[in-house]
Protein backbone atom coordinates (compact mmCIF):
# COMPACT_ATOMS: atom_id res chain seq x y z
CA UNK A 1 0.00 0.00 0.00
CA UNK A 2 0.96 3.56 -0.59
CA UNK A 3 2.25 6.22 2.21
CA UNK A 4 -1.47 7.84 1.08
CA UNK A 5 -3.41 5.07 1.14
CA UNK A 6 -2.19 3.55 4.63
CA UNK A 7 -2.32 7.78 5.64
CA UNK A 8 -6.12 7.93 4.54
CA UNK A 9 -6.55 4.64 6.57
CA UNK A 10 -4.98 6.29 9.57
CA UNK A 11 -7.05 8.92 9.36
CA UNK A 12 -10.45 7.10 9.55
CA UNK A 13 -9.26 4.98 11.98
CA UNK A 14 -8.56 7.65 14.92
CA UNK A 15 -12.22 8.89 14.71
CA UNK A 16 -12.64 5.79 16.39
CA UNK A 17 -10.22 5.20 18.11
CA UNK A 18 -6.70 6.27 19.93
CA UNK A 19 -3.82 5.25 17.95
CA UNK A 20 -0.65 5.27 20.28
CA UNK A 21 1.27 8.18 18.19
CA UNK A 22 4.61 5.60 18.04
CA UNK A 23 2.25 3.15 15.99
CA UNK A 24 1.16 5.69 14.09
CA UNK A 25 4.59 7.34 12.74
CA UNK A 26 5.45 3.29 12.51
CA UNK A 27 2.79 2.50 9.81
CA UNK A 28 3.59 5.56 8.01
CA UNK A 29 7.68 4.62 7.96
CA UNK A 30 8.65 7.92 9.95
CA UNK A 31 10.44 5.52 12.53
CA UNK A 32 14.55 5.12 11.71
CA UNK A 33 14.95 2.44 14.57
CA UNK A 34 12.97 -0.34 12.99
CA UNK A 35 14.76 -3.49 13.36
CA UNK A 36 12.78 -7.26 13.37
CA UNK A 37 12.82 -10.17 15.65
CA UNK A 38 12.20 -13.81 14.28
CA UNK A 39 10.58 -16.29 16.38
CA UNK A 40 9.84 -19.91 15.32
CA UNK A 41 7.01 -21.23 16.94
CA UNK A 42 5.61 -24.77 15.25
CA UNK A 43 6.19 -24.67 11.78
CA UNK A 44 6.10 -21.00 11.33
CA UNK A 45 8.54 -18.03 11.50
CA UNK A 46 7.13 -14.56 13.24
CA UNK A 47 8.83 -11.55 12.01
CA UNK A 48 7.78 -9.16 15.03
CA UNK A 49 8.81 -5.36 14.51
CA UNK A 50 11.08 -3.90 17.36
CA UNK A 51 11.79 -0.34 18.09
CA UNK A 52 15.80 -0.06 19.01
CA UNK A 53 15.57 3.71 20.33
CA UNK A 54 12.39 2.44 23.06
CA UNK A 55 13.43 -1.26 23.12
CA UNK A 56 9.39 -1.98 22.24
CA UNK A 57 7.73 -4.60 20.35
CA UNK A 58 4.80 -4.28 18.08
CA UNK A 59 2.69 -6.23 19.06
CA UNK A 60 -1.32 -7.25 18.61
CA UNK A 61 -4.48 -7.91 19.74
CA UNK A 62 -7.78 -8.14 17.98
CA UNK A 63 -11.06 -6.02 19.75
CA UNK A 64 -13.89 -7.79 18.24
CA UNK A 65 -16.80 -7.53 18.26
CA UNK A 66 -16.22 -3.77 19.19
CA UNK A 67 -13.86 -3.63 15.45
CA UNK A 68 -14.80 -5.28 12.55
CA UNK A 69 -12.32 -3.41 10.11
CA UNK A 70 -11.02 -6.53 8.92
CA UNK A 71 -14.24 -6.96 7.24
CA UNK A 72 -15.08 -3.69 5.88
CA UNK A 73 -11.79 -3.12 4.37
CA UNK A 74 -10.23 -6.18 2.87
CA UNK A 75 -8.61 -5.50 -0.38
CA UNK A 76 -9.77 -8.96 -1.87
CA UNK A 77 -10.83 -12.44 -0.63
CA UNK A 78 -8.77 -15.12 -2.31
CA UNK A 79 -9.80 -18.70 -2.00
CA UNK A 80 -8.35 -21.60 -1.81
CA UNK A 81 -9.53 -24.78 -3.22
CA UNK A 82 -10.64 -26.37 0.03
CA UNK A 83 -12.39 -22.68 0.51
CA UNK A 84 -14.56 -23.81 -3.15
CA UNK A 85 -15.95 -26.58 -1.75
CA UNK A 86 -16.93 -25.85 2.31
CA UNK A 87 -18.19 -22.13 1.30
CA UNK A 88 -19.81 -23.56 -1.39
CA UNK A 89 -21.73 -26.51 0.32
CA UNK A 90 -22.86 -23.67 2.78
CA UNK A 91 -24.33 -21.56 0.63
CA UNK A 92 -26.08 -24.96 -0.84
CA UNK A 93 -24.86 -25.18 -3.85
CA UNK A 94 -24.70 -28.54 -5.44
CA UNK A 95 -21.96 -27.66 -7.82
CA UNK A 96 -19.03 -26.19 -7.29
CA UNK A 97 -18.92 -24.97 -11.05
CA UNK A 98 -22.07 -23.05 -9.85
CA UNK A 99 -20.53 -21.47 -6.95
CA UNK A 100 -17.56 -20.12 -9.07
CA UNK A 101 -19.62 -18.73 -11.71
CA UNK A 102 -21.50 -17.14 -8.99
CA UNK A 103 -20.51 -16.16 -6.12
CA UNK A 104 -16.78 -15.49 -7.19
CA UNK A 105 -14.39 -13.00 -8.81
CA UNK A 106 -10.84 -13.90 -11.22
CA UNK A 107 -8.25 -11.39 -10.15
CA UNK A 108 -4.67 -10.84 -10.78
CA UNK A 109 -2.90 -8.72 -8.62
CA UNK A 110 1.36 -7.76 -7.47
CA UNK A 111 3.01 -7.87 -4.15
CA UNK A 112 5.79 -6.51 -2.67
CA UNK A 113 8.36 -9.61 -2.49
CA UNK A 114 9.99 -9.70 1.25
CA UNK A 115 13.59 -10.02 -0.34
CA UNK A 116 12.48 -7.51 -2.51
CA UNK A 117 10.63 -7.14 -6.09
CA UNK A 118 7.22 -8.08 -6.62
CA UNK A 119 5.18 -10.88 -6.52
CA UNK A 120 2.55 -11.71 -9.10
CA UNK A 121 -1.05 -13.72 -8.01
CA UNK A 122 -3.84 -14.61 -10.12
CA UNK A 123 -6.37 -16.43 -7.87
CA UNK A 124 -10.07 -17.54 -7.49
CA UNK A 125 -12.10 -14.56 -5.07
CA UNK A 126 -15.14 -14.43 -3.52
CA UNK A 127 -17.16 -11.81 -4.44
CA UNK A 128 -17.47 -9.15 -1.22
CA UNK A 129 -20.50 -7.60 -2.74
CA UNK A 130 -22.76 -9.12 -5.43
CA UNK A 131 -21.62 -7.52 -8.08
CA UNK A 132 -17.98 -6.98 -7.45
CA UNK A 133 -15.98 -7.32 -10.60
CA UNK A 134 -12.44 -7.07 -11.67
CA UNK A 135 -12.42 -3.38 -11.07
CA UNK A 136 -13.15 -3.38 -7.72
CA UNK A 137 -9.92 -5.80 -6.95
CA UNK A 138 -7.65 -3.88 -4.38
CA UNK A 139 -10.60 -1.30 -3.54
CA UNK A 140 -11.83 -1.41 0.46
CA UNK A 141 -15.31 -3.09 0.45
CA UNK A 142 -17.27 -4.38 3.15
CA UNK A 143 -17.82 -7.95 3.38
CA UNK A 144 -21.97 -8.81 2.30
CA UNK A 145 -21.84 -11.73 4.67
CA UNK A 146 -21.09 -9.24 7.67
CA UNK A 147 -23.64 -8.80 9.98
CA UNK A 148 -25.06 -5.17 11.84
CA UNK A 149 -23.30 -7.44 15.50
CA UNK A 150 -20.17 -7.99 13.63
CA UNK A 151 -20.37 -11.39 13.16
CA UNK A 152 -19.70 -13.26 9.68
CA UNK A 153 -22.67 -14.92 8.44
CA UNK A 154 -21.31 -17.69 6.93
CA UNK A 155 -18.64 -18.40 9.79
CA UNK A 156 -17.36 -20.86 10.55
CA UNK A 157 -16.19 -21.90 6.70
CA UNK A 158 -15.49 -17.78 6.31
CA UNK A 159 -12.63 -17.97 3.64
CA UNK A 160 -8.90 -19.43 4.92
CA UNK A 161 -7.42 -15.62 4.32
CA UNK A 162 -9.75 -14.42 6.87
CA UNK A 163 -8.00 -16.47 10.14
CA UNK A 164 -5.25 -14.95 9.05
CA UNK A 165 -5.91 -11.70 9.83
CA UNK A 166 -3.23 -9.05 10.92
CA UNK A 167 -0.94 -11.45 9.02
CA UNK A 168 0.42 -12.01 6.10
CA UNK A 169 2.13 -14.99 5.46
CA UNK A 170 4.36 -16.47 2.39
CA UNK A 171 7.47 -19.52 1.79
CA UNK A 172 10.76 -19.23 1.47
CA UNK A 173 13.13 -21.93 0.41
CA UNK A 174 15.88 -22.57 3.12
CA UNK A 175 18.08 -25.53 2.07
CA UNK A 176 15.84 -27.24 -0.10
CA UNK A 177 12.98 -27.54 2.52
CA UNK A 178 10.46 -24.96 1.97
CA UNK A 179 9.51 -22.39 5.48
CA UNK A 180 6.64 -20.87 6.15
CA UNK A 181 6.64 -17.14 7.23
CA UNK A 182 4.75 -14.71 8.66
CA UNK A 183 4.50 -10.80 9.64
CA UNK A 184 2.12 -8.37 10.59
CA UNK A 185 0.15 -6.40 8.01
CA UNK A 186 0.15 -2.37 8.71
CA UNK A 187 -2.72 -1.08 6.30
CA UNK A 188 -3.34 1.33 8.82
CA UNK A 189 -7.01 -0.25 9.39
CA UNK A 190 -6.36 -2.27 12.86
CA UNK A 191 -6.52 -0.30 15.97
CA UNK A 192 -5.18 -4.03 17.89
CA UNK A 193 -1.04 -2.90 17.67
CA UNK A 194 0.32 -2.00 20.56
CA UNK A 195 3.98 -1.58 22.27
CA UNK A 196 5.48 -4.42 24.79
CA UNK A 197 8.95 -4.23 26.54
CA UNK A 198 8.61 -8.82 25.50
CA UNK A 199 7.04 -10.68 23.44
CA UNK A 200 5.27 -12.95 26.29
CA UNK A 201 1.77 -10.80 26.17
CA UNK A 202 1.43 -12.54 22.72
CA UNK A 203 2.72 -15.83 22.40
CA UNK A 204 -0.40 -17.62 23.15
CA UNK A 205 -1.67 -15.93 20.56
CA UNK A 206 1.19 -16.65 18.10
CA UNK A 207 0.88 -20.32 19.08
CA UNK A 208 -2.74 -20.44 17.76
CA UNK A 209 -1.82 -18.27 14.78
CA UNK A 210 0.47 -21.11 14.11
CA UNK A 211 -1.66 -23.56 13.22
CA UNK A 212 -3.81 -21.50 11.23
CA UNK A 213 -1.35 -19.98 9.08
CA UNK A 214 0.12 -23.32 8.27
CA UNK A 215 -2.73 -25.00 7.45
CA UNK A 216 -3.13 -21.86 5.35
CA UNK A 217 -0.20 -22.37 3.24
CA UNK A 218 -0.78 -25.76 2.73
CA UNK A 219 -4.03 -25.64 1.51
CA UNK A 220 -2.86 -22.27 -0.81
CA UNK A 221 -0.24 -24.60 -2.40
CA UNK A 222 -2.56 -27.27 -3.19
CA UNK A 223 -4.76 -24.87 -5.08
CA UNK A 224 -2.15 -23.56 -7.09
CA UNK A 225 -0.95 -27.34 -7.79
CA UNK A 226 -4.82 -27.66 -8.76
CA UNK A 227 -4.53 -25.10 -11.62
CA UNK A 228 -6.82 -22.93 -9.51
CA UNK A 229 -4.60 -20.18 -8.95
CA UNK A 230 -0.59 -18.77 -10.07
CA UNK A 231 2.26 -16.86 -8.69
CA UNK A 232 4.77 -15.46 -10.58
CA UNK A 233 8.06 -13.91 -8.60
CA UNK A 234 9.21 -10.39 -11.20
Amino acid sequence: MSYKEIAKSLELLEKDWDIDSIIKDFHLGRRDDVSENSIKIRDVVFHIPFLTKIKKFILWKCYWPDCSNCCTRQGRLPLTSHDLITIGTGMKYQKTSDFIKNETVIATWQEASPGGGSTTLTSINLKRKVDETEADDGTHVKCRFLDEEGACGIHPTRPGVCYLYPFSTWLQNEKGSARVHATFQFTGDCPGFYLDDSIDSMKEILQEYSEIIYDYNTKSSGTMREGLGSISLG
